[in-house]
């Protein structure tokens, strides 16, 4: 509730507030500091909903690539995963070294220009990323005897994107660069010589017969995912509508009839903050003479989160990092120049409280300032969003329209805005005063620290100058927080508290391990933390009917299913009726503070059907191999069969094998193959004596095996394996889910390098219908399954028809 926020914050005794202490060399460290005893113990870990894909993934690796541009030589088989790429995450660490202060910071501008130059080359980088480092070698003092290299790179680059007059002008002035220096004689000269007059002869060659107009493969794609956009709701398909009710709040539903794959949300969040993760080392990296342990901060752009291959820092820390310098400007201006100083203290109090502090710093003080006194307004009741929403269901004709929803504007539209973001539920009530107690004393550090790095002035006057009062001495201010900052605190505290039910993990599959065998380990991971205020309107399900994609910042909805008109459009927060059982999940969904009414967990609740995992990870005799029933003792449901065994015994079995399996993937990391082999099969014989045939153990035990020959490059034993995993994955997730999509991408890839073109292209086929549903057709898998049925229609007829 907005008024007691408000209270709730006003109590709270300011002057008596401890601070964690504080060094320079601590506020610009880049590594995440100790947590402080005095602040809480980060509030925030494990309450962000996370649809990904629980399920790890292993992927061909380099001999993958290897045979592809063996076989396929100048075709698109040849573009995956260059030498770009591996070189690049060798460079983050080469570039990085130790953490940089201030005045480190100031030391790596100097060498800057070299760096930047140095990774400028076009067949690394987009055109335009090259265009930027080189303007930035310019302006870090390149030196002159090297800038025509750098100009002709820049002439190379202005030729690719069509602009022949500029890229002339930069041959011009590279051309009298090599004159002046007067020797033209050395190897190196003569070598920028023929450079020079390479490119002229493109350029005159381009000039006298432009290309064609062609239509971009991308843009056909984008044709396929037209759609026309809702009047009401900003972002979201005319497909959908925004309905209210007591029971569900608002929601999302169907307006028409939803076909599998239909695109129906494309949202940017409207806040992000990138989550450091794991510190893990760098490929190839494991012996290196300094530091190379890096996490996604070092990875992945801050601001928009791109992976990135050559990194641009902010001036003032070494944490921030971008994926070019327009990124790391707006970031400045937006709130980066707030957040710098204070990077130690948000990294110790949590990535919530960092969400909320740059919320308001993107909505602006203004924007914060009208909302939080609207929710003071005279009538309690019409300023909480709960107590709305109750009183709204209540009245009649609440479907009719829009305008009364808590979040849309006076014209009845849901934007993506501050405004639906400052009205999503904060459920103040339902939390625990200790929990409300830590999120307000991170809150009241955060604003603290503002107002002792002289920093308020700059959160106060994004708009005006001179509408806010002057920031007031240190003298002044050491024992309470001025009235613009409590607003600005009551503001942060509401965000905190929503983020517990509101969150939303941006997720990537990411590569583990040090990936330089035949096979590539992926696994979900989060990446970042964010807000979006649309996607925030769907409820959950454990048996969802969307899908959720993420690119960069943006989230996009598809239908996993047929969706009927009138039906709710359910998404996931984590708990999947496929993934664990009903007690399970109604322990993980208490933390958003409603119990589950979802089909599934009301047939498991109301009846005595068992969950899919209980029925198909079940214990079964070891004599007639039927289904073990019971509690503490199992006894086998044969009636004939008087077999009993206690659950603890085969608990106990269940754990020792998974140890014999962990120890043989240990082997396959330390690449001894064979020895591993010979455990994973030992420990299949065993398992089969006392698992059901669909435990998904049995599955995985299938998947280890297929992974261990596939290392071998025995990619028929790898296929044959694979596949019987596929059956119990299937048995479990269902023929179209995602994770079969997947796993399907993966058998493509083995038979693409087993040669088995029939069976490649079928599943390739089966594999693109399913990945197009949940991923849609513009995703790196399905450009790469449609990279590899190019490659393999390519090949001669003779080896097609041999095949």
């Amino acid at each position: 509730m907005a008024p007691s926020l408000s209270r709730t914050l006003m109590a709270l005794p300011l002057m008596a507030l401890p601070l964690p202490p504080r060094s320079a060399a601590a506020a610009k460290s880049s590594r995440r500091p100790e947590p402080c005893p005095l602040l809480p113990a980060r509030p925030d870990v494990g309450a962000t909903r996370d649809s990904a894909a629980q399920r790890s993934y292993w992927l061909p690796g380099a001999v993958r690539r290897k045979r592809s541009r063996e076989r396929c030589a100048g075709s698109a088989g040849r573009r995956h995963r260059g030498r770009g790429d591996g070189a690049a995450r060798r460079g983050v660490a080469a570039v990085r070294g130790p953490a940089l202060g201030r005045a480190g910071a100031g030391a790596a501008r100097a060498a800057g220009g070299g760096l930047a130059a140095g990774r400028a080359a076009p067949g690394l980088r987009p055109p335009p990323v090259c265009l930027e480092d080189i303007a930035r070698a310019e302006s870090h003092g390149y030196p002159d005897r090297l800038l025509p290299k750098v100009l002709l790179r820049k002439a190379e680059c202005l030729l690719c994107l069509g602009r022949l007059q500029d890229a002339a002008d930069a041959l011009s002035v590279a051309e009298n660069k090599i004159a002046v220096d007067g020797i033209v004689t050395s190897p190196a000269h003569q070598t920028l010589l023929k450079k020079l007059s390479q490119l002229k002869t493109k350029i005159h060659e381009r000039e006298s017969c432009p290309e064609p107009a062609r239509e971009a493969c991308g843009d056909i794609q984008k044709k396929s995912e037209i759609w026309e956009e809702n009047d009401s709701i900003s972002g979201a398909s005319s497909s959908l509508s925004l309905n209210f009710d007591r029971e569900r709040g608002r929601h999302l539903v169907a307006s028409q009839d939803i076909l599998p794959g239909q695109s129906l949300l494309k949202e940017e969040a409207f806040v992000s903050v990138l989550c450091p993760g794991e510190s893990r080392l760098l490929q190839d990296s494991s012996e290196a003479a300094w530091d190379t342990r890096v996490t996604n901060a070092d990875l992945y752009c801050h601001r928009c989160l791109r992976q990135l291959l050559a990194s641009v820092p902010c001036r003032g820390c070494s944490y921030a990092k971008y994926c070019s310098q327009n990124c790391a400007d707006v970031a400045w201006e937006q709130y980066h120049r707030t957040e710098c100083s204070l990077g130690a203290l948000l990294l110790t109090l949590g990535v919530f409280c960092h969400v909320a502090l740059r919320t308001v710093l993107l909505a602006g003080f203004a924007e914060v300032s009208r909302l939080v006194e609207w929710s003071h307004g005279g009538d309690e009741d019409l300023h909480n969003p709960e107590a709305r929403c109750k009183h709204l269901s209540e009245a009649p004709g609440t479907r009719a329209g829009t305008r009364g929803i808590p979040g849309c504007n006076e014209s009845g539209q849901y934007q993506s805005s501050y405004q639906a973001v400052f009205n999503l539920l904060p459920h103040a009530e339902k939390h625990s005063p200790e929990h409300k107690f830590l999120c307000m004393l991170s809150v009241v550090a955060v604003c603290k620290q503002l107002q002792e790095d002289g920093l308020e002035a700059a959160v106060l006057n994004q708009e005006s100058s001179e509408k806010w009062s002057k920031p007031k001495t240190c003298e002044e201010t050491s024992g309470e927080l001025s009235p613009e900052l409590k607003t600005l605190a009551e503001a942060m505290l509401r965000h905190v508290l929503q983020l517990q039910c509101n969150a939303q993990a941006i997720t990537v599959m990411q590569e583990s391990g040090s990936g330089d065998g035949a096979v590539v380990n992926k696994k979900p991971v989060r990446l970042a933390t964010a807000f979006f205020p649309v996607l925030s309107l769907l409820n959950h399900s454990c048996c969802p009917n969307i899908s959720v994609s993420f690119s960069g910042t943006a989230a996009t909805v598809r239908a996993s299913q047929p969706i009927p008109s009138g039906q709710e459009i359910f998404h996931c927060y984590g708990p999947h009726r496929c993934r664990m059982g009903v007690a399970e999940r109604q322990q993980l969904l208490s933390q958003y503070f409603f119990e589950c009414r979802c089909q599934a967990c009301l047939d498991e609740l109301e009846s005595d059907v068992k969950s899919v995992v209980s029925v198909k990870n079940s214990f079964c005799c070891p004599s007639c191999r039927a289904p073990m029933q019971g509690e503490d003792v199992l006894c086998c449901s044969n009636g004939a069969c008087a077999i009993s065994v206690s659950r603890e015994s085969l608990s106990q079995r269940l754990q020792d094998l998974q140890q014999q399996i962990k120890k043989a993937l240990e082997l396959l990391r330390a690449r001894k193959a064979d020895q591993a082999i010979k455990i994973l099969l030992k420990c299949q014989l065993d398992a089969g004596n006392f698992l059901s045939p669909e435990h998904l153990l049995m599955g995985e035990m299938e998947d280890h095996l297929a992974q261990v020959y596939a290392t071998l490059g025995k990619w028929r034993e790898a296929a044959r394996h694979l596949e019987r995993s596929i059956e119990i994955v299937e048995m479990h997730h269902g023929p179209s889910s995602v994770e079969i999509g997947h796993e399907l991408f993966k058998l493509a890839q083995i038979l693409f390098n087993g040669f088995a073109v029939s069976e490649a292209l079928s599943t390739i086929q089966r594999a693109e219908e399913i990945l197009s549903v949940h991923c849609g057709p513009q995703s790196t898998q399905i450009q790469e399954l449609q990279e590899m049925k190019t490659c393999l229609l390519e090949l001669p007829r003779s080896i097609l028809q041999r095949t």
